[in-house]
């Protein structure tokens, strides 16, 4: 009985040693993007000359706050992963569940002001687009932080 059980553990051991590897692997990959889109970014900085408007230095502020953002995911991925941690629990995905929620439904609004905007400031569209997808990124972010700390109601 004991020598099953044994076995039986082992397998399980095993399992959850597999899911953790699979698990760091998609730590990694969020450092990767991050590194990937700083990369472009300064590319795309060092081709202008730094001849920088307020508009381009401000996409590149909000740019830096979400690496960062992702960075801080990715380390503490990494940490719960070292730690042993199951990778998604109940609360992680309510929390990730309630922020995509909130986001997308405050990201309609802000699209609705972006097409408020842009007949009475004259930008590019490429600047509208870039300045929405980032306001998006950054909207999912506070209120992945914000339901992170608050804890999601009913819980």
């Amino acid at each position: 009985m004991i020598n099953k059980f044994f076995i039986l553990l082992s397998i399980s051991n095993f399992v959850l040693e597999i899911f953790n590897i699979t698990y760091m692997k998609k730590s990694i990959l969020i450092f990767v993007v991050s590194a990937m889109v700083l990369a472009t970014t300064a590319l795309w900085i060092f081709s202008t000359g730094l001849n920088l408007s307020k508009a381009e230095i401000m996409q590149f502020v909000v740019i830096l706050v979400v690496v960062v953002f992702a960075l801080y995911l990715g380390i503490m991925r990494f940490k719960s992963a070292k730690r042993g941690e199951p990778a998604d629990d109940e609360m992680t995905k309510k929390v990730l569940k309630s922020s995509a929620a909130a986001s997308y439904y405050i990201s309609l609004y802000l699209w609705l002001i972006i097409l408020y905007l842009k007949d009475r400031i004259i930008l590019d569209m490429e600047v509208w687009l870039g300045m929405g997808i980032l306001g998006m990124a950054v909207i999912w972010a506070l209120t992945w932080v914000f339901y992170h700390f608050r804890g999601v109601k009913g819980e």
